[in-house]
């Protein structure tokens, strides 16, 4: 593995797949577009990038007729669905609390769907075009977002499949958190995707299977609690839960939840995949520095 890592004195905080965002909406299903604050094309204009795809929104009345025959399928197959709970044994309806079928958003979601929105001159238009799985096939090559307390960067390695631990990570593109303006969720269909505005007003859409672990800390404060800060007890719990982890596991990051109880994360290099970024290693213990069984939960206490 060649993996990346941040300065000596920087702290590494989150690691996770991204790839600009695709269109879910049935006009611009399966599309993206990069645009100029007037809705211009620009992707012949971004410096560097390969030729990729010319898209063309479909019709309304393409889109109408597209709906009436998805809305008989799911018609048919509602129908099915309640056949088959009502025999003994029956199916479970196999729903999914995350995304949303209604847009919050029509002009960027429905009508258009623009993944780069960029005056010239601004930053989202230095993005690296491996970001775009239409230049880049995920099965060839992946895309990955690291975050630190100074940073974000974008790596790119290629892909081999059957191999998760192959990582051979070349930067690809990086700005400082300070150029971060906001980042905010979408939800709109499958709940994968995340705005990034940066303080120039310009601003990306991305999408990631992991986006919690993604927009985290770029949403949240940092406010880690530094291990000297801790009790005794506290501080003994975090760093025993860190050496029970791989043995390249960076120091253990220790935040404060809203119910007062610890959340304690720890990344290890080694466990990086492929697909899914850093492996998730967290606990959270209580003020006493006692760790907690996943029942004793409150609801702020978990991570994704």
């Amino acid at each position: 593995m060649n993996v990346w890592l941040p300065e000596a004195d920087e702290v590494l905080i989150a690691r996770a797949p991204v790839t600009f965002a695709t269109g879910a909406a049935t006009r611009v299903k399966g599309m993206r577009w990069f645009r100029d604050t007037e809705r211009h094309d620009i992707q012949g204009e971004l410096a560097g990038w390969p030729e990729g795809p010319t898209y063309i929104a479909r019709s309304t009345g393409d889109t109408v007729a597209r709906n009436t025959v998805k809305g008989a399928a799911i018609a048919a197959g509602v129908a099915v669905m309640g056949l088959l709970s009502s025999q003994p044994g029956s199916v479970g309806p196999g729903r999914s609390d995350k995304g949303s079928d209604t847009s919050q958003d029509q002009p960027d979601e429905v009508e258009d769907f623009p993944v780069m929105w960029a005056a010239p001159g601004t930053l989202a238009r230095t993005l690296p075009w491996q970001l775009d799985p239409a230049r880049c096939s995920e099965k060839q090559y992946r895309t990955h977002a690291v975050i630190t307390d100074r940073r974000l960067v974008i790596v790119g390695f290629p892909y081999v499949k059957g191999n998760e631990k192959h990582i051979d990570d070349t930067v690809l593109w990086e700005t400082p958190r300070s150029a971060i303006e906001t980042v905010e969720l979408r939800e709109f269909k499958i709940g994968n995707d995340a705005k990034i505005t940066f303080s120039d007003g310009s601003w990306c859409r991305v999408s990631s299977v992991a986006r919690e672990r993604l927009t985290r800390y770029l949403i949240e404060p940092l406010h880690f609690i530094p291990l000297d800060s801790l009790t005794p007890a506290q501080r003994k719990a975090a760093e025993s839960f860190a050496a029970a982890q791989a043995p390249d596991a960076r120091p253990p990051l220790v935040k404060r939840n809203a119910c007062c109880c610890f959340r304690i994360e720890v990344l290890a290099p080694s466990t990086i995949s492929a697909s899914f970024g850093h492996s998730s290693l967290n606990t959270v213990m209580d003020t006493n520095g006692t760790e907690l069984k996943l029942t004793q939960y409150h609801p702020g206490d978990f991570l994704t």
